[in-house]
């Protein structure tokens, strides 16, 4: 963690549980980020917060140590059954929810709570039987929890902290409904601790803010301070044609050691990871149909360094916390400011810098200017040379694509690589070789009988 983004207030400043404090101190958490630092002296007295700062700058960590320590030096209700939850922490994404839980566990490793992870696309009886084991903090996404509760696996009548992060993601994603619903059903909001963090405080979050909590604050960290000065932003202006070799050259230059490429479709996102990995990077496709156990199978192998580029949606703009992801790179232009923010924001995350490089192509251009107003600045404009729109040559044999698939996508030969390199880009309308038709039989001829020899 960079020390420029960190502040002089330190965590043993808080009276902090001492198996709590013991946890943040074996995680190497001492100084507060600044988001951290700001809404930490209210949570923690039991108030109502509603906080606003830019992805990766430690919200997570906020908000676990307020209600943590909730649940550590306050007894819970006498009547409470074990199943019943003393904390209840709602994601957008599954991929959001699981780095909760693993954050969790991390600073509560010293606590004695448990954690229970629920969301969709796994084993539905093993996520129910854990519910009904027994469970003090529950994390999930709004869709599978709600099935549970439902069923009354558990009950709502013992939580004390309500905690919902990225809330302006649950209105992108419509699950606002889901989100309302569950909050009505909670102990009334002078019983329990509210808690609300997201990127944008928008008109539509504090709303929901001020009908289901508690008066509560709210507080902003400017986003100057934490992210847009340590993110080099600049825009191309490429054609559609013009987009696939631009990135290609660029790759090349830079030669980043891990890196997203940001699409706005599933289909479009097949298209970029075919095409790169038929260049020769280590390469795997995110989008919002790809099964739960190979999205974790992806994302691990990219933090380890052993996929170079992940070419996603817009599902994986928030939540993921990627270690050193040097660029972003927008293929395809959001089509809105607060998009565009989440995007980036994957790279210069805690105090380090990155670059994130857009395209501005005929198709999407007409974002632009909305998105610059939203970020409150104009994005450098870069010249695009002739140099740039010739395709490179490709780097070997294509590697094996990250997301493991095993038709023949990912599994393209050394010929059909050599045809993808040619100078001029095939069409997006293109599909690969023509297949050879088989000669038809004239009607009424009989395939001639097997020989003897």
């Amino acid at each position: 963690m960079a020390e420029h983004v960190l502040t002089n207030t330190f965590f043993e400043q808080f009276d902090l549980h001492p198996l709590l404090a013991q946890g943040l101190a074996d995680c190497g958490f001492t100084r507060c980020t600044p988001i951290q630092a700001l809404t930490l002296p209210t949570a923690l007295e039991g108030r109502d917060v509603a906080g606003q700062a830019q992805t990766g700058t430690g919200k997570t960590c906020a908000f676990l140590v307020a209600v943590l320590n909730r649940l550590l030096t306050r007894p819970a209700m006498p009547e409470r059954r074990d199943n019943d939850p003393r904390a209840l922490i709602i994601a957008p994404t599954r991929e959001l929810a699981m780095q909760i839980d693993k954050d969790a566990r991390a600073i509560g490793r010293h606590t004695g709570l448990r954690f229970a992870l629920i969301y969709g696309g796994v084993d539905y009886d093993k996520q129910r039987q854990q519910l009904q084991d027994g469970c003090d903090v529950i994390i999930a996404t709004p869709g599978r929890l709600l099935d549970y509760f439902k069923q009354h696996v558990f009950s709502f009548r013992a939580v004390e902290a309500f905690v919902i992060d990225e809330a302006d993601r649950m209105f992108d994603l419509g699950f606002i409904k889901d989100v309302r619903y569950l909050m009505r059903r909670l102990p009334p909001r002078e019983e329990r601790q509210g808690l609300m963090f997201s990127a944008t405080l928008s008109y539509r979050v504090l709303e929901l803010a001020y009908e289901h909590m508690n008066q509560p604050q709210k507080l902003t960290v400017e986003t100057e301070r934490v992210t847009a000065d340590r993110v080099r932003q600049q825009v191309f202006f490429p054609s559609k044609e013009e987009k696939m070799p631009l990135l290609l050259n660029l790759l090349e230059r830079t030669d980043p050691s891990r890196s997203i490429v940001f699409v706005n479709t599933k289909a479009a996102a097949e298209r970029v990871t075919q095409r790169l990995s038929k260049h020769g990077y280590v390469v795997g496709a995110l989008s919002g149909d790809v099964p739960q156990k190979k999205r974790q199978r992806l994302l691990e192998r990219f933090q380890k360094g052993e996929v170079q580029l992940l070419v996603a949606t817009d599902v994986a703009a928030r939540g993921l916390h990627i270690a050193d992801v040097s660029h972003v790179f927008n293929y395809d232009l959001p089509q809105d400011g607060e998009d565009y923010v989440h995007r980036i924001g994957r790279t210069a995350r805690l105090g380090a810098e990155g670059d994130a490089i857009s395209f501005a192509c005929d198709l999407y251009a007409m974002s632009l200017p909305d998105i610059e107003q939203y970020i409150g600045q104009k994005i450098p404009v870069q010249p695009i040379g002739a140099d740039l729109l010739t395709i490179p040559k490709p780097r070997g044999k294509a590697l094996q694509a990250a997301h493991e698939d095993a038709d023949a996508e990912d599994s393209e030969s050394p010929e059909s690589a050599e045809r993808v390199a040619e100078p001029a880009p095939r069409s997006e309308g293109e599909h690969g070789p023509r297949k050879r038709r088989r000669r038809r039989r004239p009607s009424g001829h009989s395939a001639p009988p097997p020989s003897n020899g």
